[in-house]
């Protein structure tokens, strides 16, 4: 058990002013994340702190997330793509996701029903590592921006929250971020609607932030 992950689920994540706060969206699924880390830990994989939020790794290799979401609490498996899923409980973030595949709960019932299938989850996720499966991603039709691809590279809470996106509040940012000709105008534009982005919003929920740019 890592001890930044006790203080994750004591204070949260502090990607926002809530952390540390009762409004803090870990404290509303503290026990269903409390029982599917109990589940990963049962496993042979390594605990670890990433992106600020619960990361389990094999070999130092990615292998999922455990994180609290508004609506939802989840486990984000990075080549959940490749996963046979027979129970047909994988769920894309985003129509346009290629790779991460999401297993969403909102009651600590759903977790205790289905503790069997999560841990036969993890271990084909660590099974699938092992192989040296890769994934194979199609060309997206519309150029993500150096700028945004590296900040979401190293974030896979935003990759996660701008691929849960509809392709169309996508290509929207997309579009946006693209315009400006110098690189630093395009990252203060993706900072300013990264808080957007993380709440599922598109370009018009964004519009009076970009107003202030």
């Amino acid at each position: 058990m890592n001890p930044q992950i006790d203080n994750y689920l004591a204070e949260g994540c502090g990607r926002c002013s809530l952390g540390g706060t009762l409004e803090c969206k870990v404290h509303n699924w503290s026990e269903e994340l409390q029982r599917l880390r109990k589940i990963a830990l049962e496993t042979k994989l390594t605990e670890e702190l990433k992106w600020g939020v619960p990361c389990y790794t094999f070999d130092q290799k990615n292998i999922a997330l455990i994180s609290a979401f508004k609506e939802f609490c989840a486990i984000s498996f990075f080549k959940g793509a490749l996963m046979k899923d027979p129970n047909s409980v994988l769920q894309k973030p985003g129509e346009s996701s290629q790779a991460t595949r999401m297993l969403k709960f909102t009651h600590i019932d759903q977790i205790t029903k289905q503790e069997k299938v999560v841990k036969a989850y993890f271990e084909e996720a660590i099974e699938i590592e092992k192989s040296g499966r890769k994934i194979k991603f199609k060309k997206n039709p519309e150029p993500i921006p150096s700028e945004l691809q590296q900040m979401m590279d190293e974030d896979i809470t935003l990759k996660n929250a701008f691929e849960a996106l509809t392709p169309g509040r996508q290509r929207g940012y997309i579009i946006h971020f693209s315009q400006p000709k110098q690189s630093q105008t395009r990252i203060k534009r993706i900072q300013k609607c990264i808080p957007k982005i993380m709440n599922g919003e598109g370009m018009h929920d964004a519009y009076k932030a970009m107003r202030k740019e």
